[in-house]
């Protein structure tokens, strides 16, 4: 049996966990609170009659004073009613929005960490954040205001038809005028249009994160934002869906609903004049300027009344596209965990038939991937650019998860591995480090949260990070990033392997550790890698094929396939791409820059 598909409200409310009562509560507050505001309209009518009635002798009307006590009660209970719905309605939507929140970023961290390489943070935080920002207006203010304004409409339609239903129709047709300019503006198509604004509103926020981040390259190549052609190029497009939907589609709907809504007493007075000659003829001529008068105070509240709609129909359009957005980080993938896992033998690494495809890739990653790592191993994966490297390494922790065949940890496959006890087992240090802006401290800590400050200390000094500390205002409890302390891309990495030292896991993944460093940063690099990996079974990828050189076993990868496995002495005389690879190496070692004696 098909699922039937909730409604947008509806799967809104199912974040409002024990707050959709107060939601609900909150919206009969209003729809009572609208109603009480008709009742002054009410009080106004019998007034008018009475005056009417007793005129000239004004004095005669005693019951004057009466009804205007009774409107005002009925106004000021209408306002305290509503303030009330209010309050209960906002503090269902902040907790609703307070909920989003934290279930979208509960979702994500249950999602693999590969997930986050296609998925830009701002964007990711845009479309969380903002969303959940946007449905605050329709759980605070829209829905009360959609169901007081149903309560108020049901009450108009009684009242307008309970005097006279001719001068009713008339202000009635106003309304009906102004409906249909509305959903001119907020139906069919014009409602893509409102999702098209959204979605560019999306693109320029990912290209604005992507244009901030690369400053300082627009600084040191002297470039201007134009260089930036996409973050531009999103600029123009939102501002251009904005405009088309403003200009090309609010315009004239939005001009007829206001003359209309504003005016709706030009229709009462036609309809006045072609009554008042029976009313004449029939001697109820009080009666007719009576209920002319109570029309002409009640058509004021059909303008309110549809404004109120506007709104909420603006707002509930924006949440559903709001909800979209939310709905994209909801439905990211996430981790399968097994309900009986298993605990790893050694700390042995292998594949078995290994293929992986990214998502919207034509051809596979990697392709039957096959190669074993024993315990205390250290195991070079090398090869061309592209050749999958990078994605073996990463599906080791279960960045991603194999389309076929088996990753095994310790001779248990990493599907049956709790990612907890999995994430134990591996240390990593990436080519692209990033520090927290937070002390030394912390940073290294990050790896065991319980770790002391001898421990973290210790780490430090292990992957040579004493001359960094050293030169630090504050030592190991400088901030980084405050009062303009950063470290360079050696000393970063530094850092980084301090902290992979402080896990102590017991297979460490080195994906091109030495890459930006210089030559002094990466002596101590070295130095930092003896102790890191000593004892551990070790995977790294590397382009400096002279850092590979003393690994027990080198896979060359090619294209996804394994082209090549050896050791270096055997490889580097093999006649095949290692071979190759090797030559180019040394040569591009021995390159210099010949002086201009030389080239003359």
């Amino acid at each position: 049996m098909k699922k039937k598909k909730q409604s947008d409200v509806a799967a809104l409310l199912g974040y409002a966990g024990k707050y959709k009562g107060l939601t609900f509560l909150g919206l009969t507050l209003s729809a009572v609170a609208m109603v009480l505001g008709m009742a002054p309209y009410i009080c106004i009518w019998l007034a008018a009659r009475d005056l009417i009635a007793v005129a000239p002798d004004w004095s005669a009307a005693t019951e004057i004073s009466k009804y205007g006590w009774m409107a005002f009660a009925f106004a000021f209970g209408g306002i305290i009613v509503y303030f009330c719905a209010l309050m209960c309605t906002h503090l269902a939507a902040f907790r609703t929005a307070t909920n989003i929140r934290k279930q979208g970023v509960a979702h994500l961290m249950k999602t693999p960490l590969g997930f986050f390489d296609s998925n830009a943070s701002g964007l990711l935080r845009n479309r969380l954040d903002g969303g959940a920002s946007e449905t605050e207006t329709l759980l605070a203010h829209n829905l009360a205001d959609i169901v007081g304004t149903v309560a108020m409409f049901i009450g108009m339609l009684v009242l307008m038809f309970v005097f006279d239903w001719r001068m009713g129709l008339a202000c009635l047709l106003a309304a009906v005028i102004s409906v249909g300019a509305m959903l001119t503006m907020m139906g069919g198509k014009n409602a893509k249009l409102m999702a098209e604004y959204q979605a560019a509103q999306d693109v320029m926020s990912k290209a604005g994160t992507e244009y901030v981040r690369g400053i300082p390259v627009v600084k040191v190549f002297q470039q201007t934002v134009y260089s930036f052609k996409a973050f531009k190029a999103a600029i123009d497009d939102y501002s251009a869906k904005a405009q088309k939907y403003t200009d090309g589609v609010c315009r004239v709907p939005q001009s007829v609903n206001l003359t209309f809504t504003e005016g709706a007493f030009i229709f009462l007075v036609p309809a006045a004049l072609l009554i008042a000659p029976s009313a004449l003829s029939g001697g109820d001529f009080a009666g007719f300027v009576t209920n002319f008068a109570f029309y002409a105070v009640f058509s004021a509240i059909i303008s309110t009344s549809l404004a109120r709609i506007m709104f909420a129909a603006s707002g509930t359009m924006l949440a559903k596209t709001a909800l979209g957005r939310i709905n994209t980080v909801m439905d990211a993938p996430t981790l399968e965990i097994t309900s009986s896992p298993q605990q790893p033998k050694d700390n042995g690494v292998e594949f078995k038939d290994v293929t992986f495809t990214y998502d919207g890739a034509d051809h596979p990653a990697l392709d039957h991937v096959s190669f074993k790592v024993e315990p205390g191993q250290t195991v070079a994966l090398v090869g061309p650019s592209g050749g999958g490297k990078t994605t073996a390494a990463s599906l080791i922790p279960r960045f991603w998860d194999v389309s076929s065949g088996e990753v095994l940890v310790g001779g248990v496959n990493v599907r049956d591995i709790d990612p907890h006890v999995l994430m134990d087992k591996v240390a990593f240090v990436f080519q692209n480090t990033r520090l927290f802006k937070t002390s030394i401290l912390e940073n290294v800590r990050a790896a065991r949260p319980n770790a002391t400050r001898e421990e973290a200390e210790a780490a430090l000094h292990a992957a040579q990070c004493d001359d960094i500390i050293e030169k630090l205002p504050k030592g190991i409890d400088t901030v980084i990033g405050s009062e303009g302390t950063y470290l360079s891309g050696g000393e970063q990495q530094r850092v980084a392997l301090a902290r992979a030292i402080l896990k102590d896991a017991p297979i460490i993944v080195l994906d091109e550790a030495t890459a930006f460093a210089d030559p002094e940063n990466e002596a101590l690099i070295q130095k930092a890698l003896k102790t890191l990996t000593k004892g551990r079974t070790v995977i790294m990828i590397a382009h400096r094929l002279s850092t590979v050189v003393g690994a027990d076993k080198i896979i060359v990868l090619d294209n996804g396939k394994v082209a090549e496995e050896g050791t270096h002495a055997a490889l580097s005389v093999g006649g095949g791409l290692y071979e190759r690879m090797w030559k180019e190496y040394n040569q591009a070692v021995m390159w210099k820059i010949a002086s201009g004696k030389e080239g003359a």
